[in-house]
Order: C-alpha cells, then structure tokens, then sequence
C-alpha cells in the first residue's frame, strides 16, 4: 500500500482534485501546522498504509490472543466517546465468528454500574479500547472490574504505549496490553487514523483460527480506502461546501457503529456549528425523519446485502417522494441509479461488496472524516483543533470517581482495597 507521502504526492497531481484543495496540499508542513490542519490531513490519508501495520502486528500476538479469547462465553468491548463507536463496529461479527454474547458497553456504564452492566456468562473477556489511554474512565474502569469481577479477563488496545491505562496494568496477569504503532496515536483533536486502527485490531479476534483471511481482508480494506482518498478527495470537498446545517448517517448493522462516529465527527469537526444525527434506514421513519428538512444533507451508507439493501433503497426512495433533504450522499458498491435524485452524489467504493458489510465500517468512517475535515475548513475551523475556547479537549479532564460511596480526589484515584497504580483518554 502507498506510504502517506506517496499517497499524498498523487492526490497532488490528480487533474479531478479542486484547485482549492490541491493548495491544503503544496502547502509545506509548517504551513500546514500554522493553518492547523497538518495533524487531521495527515491522520486521515496515514489509514491505508497504517492498517497494514496493524495487520502484521496483531497477526504476531495469534497465540497470546487465543489464550485471551479461549474458554470465554462473554466478550465485551468497551471505550468512551469515538472508542465505545469502534467497538459497537466489530460487536455483531465478533458474536457471529466467537459464537458467544456480545456486547459493546461504554466506559461511563461501566465506571457507573460496574458488573450491572455486563452479561451474565463467565467466563469473560473485556476489551477495553483506547487511543490514549488516559481518560478517566479508562483506569477507573479497569481498576473497578479487577476488584469487583474475579472471573472477567482483560484485553487492552491502545494507541499508547504510555498511557496509563497501557502502564498500569502492564505486569498484572489478568490484563495482556497491545499498544499499537505509534503513528496511531493520532495528535489531531478528534480520532480518525486511530479510531479505525483500534476497530482493525479488534476484529483479529474473530479470524484468530484463520489469520490468513484476516491478513487478506486488511490488505483489501487498505486498497478500497487509498482508491476512495484518491478519487473522491475533491467530491467530498465540494459536497462539504454545501449550504446544510444538519446531517443525517444512516446505516444497517455492523455500520451503525460507523454511522454514530461519521456524526460525531461532523459535530466535533464544526464545533457544532453543523449538527448530526445517526439512525437505522428503518428506524427513521418511527419519529427521526422529521430532522430531515430542507438544509439537511443525508448520507446513506449502502448495504451491499441484496435483502438488506432492499429496505434500504425503499427508504431512500421514500424521501425522494417526500421531497425531504437538501441531497444524499451515497457510499456502498455497485450504488442503483434509482436511488439517487439529479442532485444527490455516488460514492463508488469497489470491492466494498466482496468484504462485506461486517468488514465495511471503517470505510464508511473515512468518509465520514473527510466531510467533517471540509466541512471544518468551510467554517474557518482548524481541524487540528476545531473546539471553539476549549469546550473539548483531546483527552478528557479529570472528574472525580465514585466507589463504594466514596469520592476520590481525583480521576487517578483507585477502588479500595486496589494497589496503587505505579502511574487513563478520550480514549
């Protein structure tokens, strides 16, 4: 796959790329820095190259990670904010492939009802999900549930190798730390490169009795996410230039996960300036279509299942009828002419059917980052850092914990009768 640099010289010199965007491009990195979008341009076009990194990595840990999974009758994958999304990703082909329940809890229902909020079955596996680690749900959750879950084991991937939540629980035998590249451990405010790194290292777990399909299933997702960077850099501008105030991701399934975070980062991105919501083809008919007026651009991610498709597309073609949305944005493979109207925009993402939509999130996510990145220079943002007078922070701050009835000083603190950690993140 092409390194960064090589992708980013092609899209250069690609004749379809507006002018306006080829100049966020020739710009150098300092240039780049002090107009703050360096950090987000290169997190984002980074993802082809780094997926394979991450590939090869986990396809080195097979025999740790069976270890990890073997026996277990409950899986959960857990993170806050962009993480609890990455995990809600792979939930429903890890159930398919482990054959066990599954859930995806966020950290915060974790750290507030602790064992409550899990299934049942032991034993468990948790897999917490992380970019840097260092929020304060991360440690206190898996503090909490070490003290709390005897028969519950741990899985922590993170962008971080030196995070807290990497550091801490390094040497104890319940919890085996992965922290991915370095280059994952995106610097830019929202998630982008490590949000689908971490789904990415996640999904192993399901293809651990065959690493050869995952390795090849990472080596095509690598390929279809450099073809979508190449093409539709300048669609995804132009469609960012648009006059839409509200968006709307739908998606089935497995895509869902990627729809909640595609919305996320259109809110993050805009500093809420634009605003999204993300919702089921079928559940936007039960109350959500009337967010869909005239100034709001609906993004559809396609199912390339025949059946699943065909709801889909009678949806699609039920807001047509009904006049509603500014346009739609199209993703999927093989995208029915009758389903888009004179002004809505195709998405073409060949070999995204031959995947599957089980293995699609992380495309549609890259398409998602992408709008919210133009749609951020649109509204005289820096991507790097879009929240207006720090109302977010790429880590989020401490607050205090709660065990037991009592009240920690601070977000570091640690269940009673817990070792103090020798050493947390928006994930």
């Amino acid at each position: 796959m092409p390194s960064i640099l090589v992708l980013l010289n092609r899209l250069r010199e690609l004749a379809h790329v507006p002018p306006h965007v080829k100049e966020l491009l020739e710009r150098s990195p300092q240039e780049q820095v002090g107009r703050g979008y360096f950090h987000t341009l290169s997190e984002i076009c980074q993802q082809p190259s780094t997926w394979i990194t991450t590939s090869q990595q986990m396809l080195g840990l097979v025999s740790a990670l069976r270890a990890c999974v073997g026996g277990i009758e409950s899986l959960i994958l857990t993170g806050s904010g962009s993480s609890e999304y990455a995990g809600d990703c792979v939930r429903l082909v890890l159930r398919n492939e482990l054959h066990v329940t599954t859930q995806a809890v966020d950290g915060g229902g974790l750290l507030i009802h602790g064992a409550k909020a899990l299934p049942p079955p032991r034993p468990g596996l948790v897999v917490s999900l992380a970019r840097s680690g260092d929020s304060p749900e991360s440690v206190g959750t898996l503090s909490l549930l070490l003290e709390t879950e005897p028969k519950l084991r741990h899985l922590v991937l993170t962008c971080n190798a030196k995070g807290r939540l990497a550091e801490n629980f390094r040497d104890d035998p319940r919890v085996y730390v992965v922290a991915l590249d370095d280059a994952t451990n995106d610097r830019s405010l929202v998630m982008t490169s490590s949000f689908t790194n971490l789904v990415l290292a996640a999904r192993i777990l399901g293809r651990l009795d065959a690493p050869e399909q995952y390795e090849t299933l990472c080596h095509a997702l690598s390929r279809i996410a450099a073809a979508l960077i190449e093409t539709h850099l300048g669609t995804f501008a132009r469609v960012a230039a648009l006059d839409f105030k509200r968006v709307v991701f739908l998606a089935s399934g497995s895509r869902f996960g990627a729809a909640r975070e595609a919305g996320l980062k259109m809110v993050e991105m805009t500093s809420g300036r634009v605003t999204s919501i993300s919702e089921s083809y079928l559940g936007l008919r039960h109350g959500p279509m009337s967010y869909v007026h005239a100034d709001t651009l609906v993004v559809c991610f396609l199912s390339s299942d025949k059946r699943l498709r065909a709801y889909e597309s009678d949806l699609l073609q039920e807001l047509d009828q009904k006049g509603l949305g500014l346009l739609k944005l199209v993703v999927g493979d093989g995208i029915p002419r009758r389903v888009l109207r004179e002004q809505d925009v195709a998405i073409e993402c060949p070999g995204l059917a031959e995947v599957g939509d089980e293995n699609a999130p992380v495309i549609d996510v890259v398409t998602g980052q992408l709008l919210g990145f133009f749609r951020c220079l649109r509204e005289g943002l820096g991507p790097d850092s879009p929240s207006e007078n720090g109302v977010i922070n790429r880590v989020v701050q401490s607050f205090t914990l709660h065990f037991e009835g009592k009240n920690t000083a601070d977000a570091h603190s640690h269940p009673p009768g817990r070792p103090q950690p020798k050493n947390g993140e928006n994930t």
